[in-house]
C-alpha cells in the first residue's frame, strides 16, 4: 500500500499516484476528499481510507467509488450495519495495540470482531495496527505492540498489515502480508540518526532557489531581523529567495546546512518570510543567480529537520502553494 496522504507528503497527490499506478497494490489516503481527487484523475487503483468514514452519506460515496475502509470505532461499525447499498466493502479492521490514537482496544476486540463478522456490508476483511515508535529500532514499544497484535490475530486466517516505513527498515517481523511505506517511498529516512544516504534512499523532492543578492558584511555587524547573528569576521552573505512564506521554517537555527552551487554552507540569522541569509564567505565565487539547494539531492531533508526541532515529514508537507513545481521522470 503506497501511502500518498497529505498531498503525497508534499510531493503532489495526483502526480505521485500516476507515477506509482503500475507499482502499487493500493493507495493509502487519510480522507475521503483525497480519494475523490484520485478518482477525479481517473486513477482506478484500490484506495484505502485510512481514517475511514464518519457519516452515512460518506459511506454511500465510498461505496460508489469502491473505496476500501479502515474501521476503527463502533460508530463506523454501526454505519456498516445500517448500510443498505449493494456494495460489499473491503474493510481493514484496526486494532489499537498501544498507539492510543485510532483502533479498537484489546478489550473491545471480541465484541467488535463479532459484529463485523455479522455485517452484510462487508466482503473482504483484513487486520491492521499502527506502531507508535517503530523508529526506535530494538525498542520495547514496537516489540510489545507486534506481540500483542500477533497474539490476537495469529490464529485468524486473514491478511494483516503492521509495517510503516520505519518498521520496514527496522522490524522484519512486522513485514507481514501488507506493508505501508510512506516517508521512505519519497527517499527520506524515518529513522533518527540514519539519514537517507545511510539507508540508500534517494530524495524524490529537491527544493531549490537562487541567490538574489551577495553582500559584504564587516566583522561585528549583524544580519537579519533581531540581529541574532553577528559576523565573527569580515563576511560575504548571500541572500536566497526562500523563507517561511515558502515553507522554510522560521525557527531554523543559524548553522542549518544548505548548499550553494552544491557546496555545503550554513544559514545565518533569522529566516524571513521571503528570504534567507547564507554565509558564503568561504565560497569566494558566489554570485547572484547561483543555485541554492535547501534540501533534496545532496542534502536530505532528514538532515535539515533537527535544526528546526522537527521531523522531515513536516518539512516536505509544509511547502506553500507559491513554490513552483517542476516534474521530471
Amino acid at each position: 500500500m503506497a501511502v500518498i496522504k497529505a498531498n503525497a507528503y508534499g510531493h503532489g497527490l495526483i502526480a505521485t499516484a500516476q507515477a506509482l499506478v503500475a507499482a502499487a497494490d493500493s493507495f493509502g489516503v487519510a480522507r475521503l476528499e483525497e480519494g475523490m481527487a484520485l478518482r477525479g484523475a481517473r486513477i482506478d487503483n484500490a484506495v484505502v481510507l485510512l481514517e475511514g468514514v464518519f457519516t452515512a452519506a460518506e459511506l454511500q460515496l465510498a461505496g460508489r467509488e469502491q473505496f476500501e475502509l479502515v474501521v476503527h470505532s463502533f460508530l463506523q461499525l454501526e454505519l456498516l450495519e445500517q448500510y443498505a447499498g449493494a456494495h460489499r466493502f473491503t474493510v481493514w479492521f484496526k486494532l489499537d495495540t498501544g498507539m492510543n490514537r485510532l483502533g479498537f482496544r484489546l478489550d473491545e476486540f471480541a465484541d467488535a470482531w463479532l459484529r463485523l463478522g455479522r455485517c452484510k456490508a462487508v466482503g473482504t476483511t483484513r487486520l491492521m495496527t499502527h506502531l507508535a515508535a517503530a523508529e526506535e529500532i530494538g525498542g520495547a514499544s514496537a516489540r510489545t505492540q507486534i506481540e500483542r497484535f500477533n497474539a490476537l490475530t495469529g490464529a485468524i486466517a486473514l491478511e494483516r498489515s503492521i509495517a510503516n516505513s520505519a518498521a520496514l527498515i527496522g522490524w522484519p517481523q512486522a513485514r507481514v502480508d501488507w506493508v505501508r511505506p510512506g516517508l521512505m517511498m519519497y527517499g527520506i529516512s524515518p529513522v533518527p540518526g540514519r539519514d537517507a544516504d545511510a539507508l540508500g534512499l534517494r530524495p524524490a523532492m529537491t527544493l531549490q532557489t537562487q541567490l538574489i543578492a551577495v553582500r559584504n558584511v564587516p566583522a561585528g555587524e549583524t544580519v537579519g531581523y533581531g540581529g541574532l547573528w553577528r559576523a565573527p569576521r569580515d563576511s560575504v552573505i548571500g541572500i536566497a529567495a526562500i523563507g517561511y512564506g515558502d515553507g522554510y521554517p522560521r525557527n531554523l537555527r543559524a548553522g542549518t546546512p544548505i548548499l550553494v552551487n552544491e557546496q555545503a554552507v550554513q544559514v545565518v540569522g533569522r529566516i524571513s518570510m521571503d528570504m534567507t541569509a547564507i554565509d558564503v564567505t568561504d565560497l569566494r565565487t558566489a554570485r547572484i543567480g547561483d543555485a541554492v539547494t535547501v534540501w533534496g539531492r545532496g542534502l536530505p531533508a532528514d538532515r535539515v529537520a533537527p535544526y528546526a526541532d522537527t521531523i522531515a515529514y513536516e518539512l516536505v508537507c509544509g511547502i506553500s502553494q507559491r513554490v513552483a513545481v517542476e516534474w521530471s521522470p
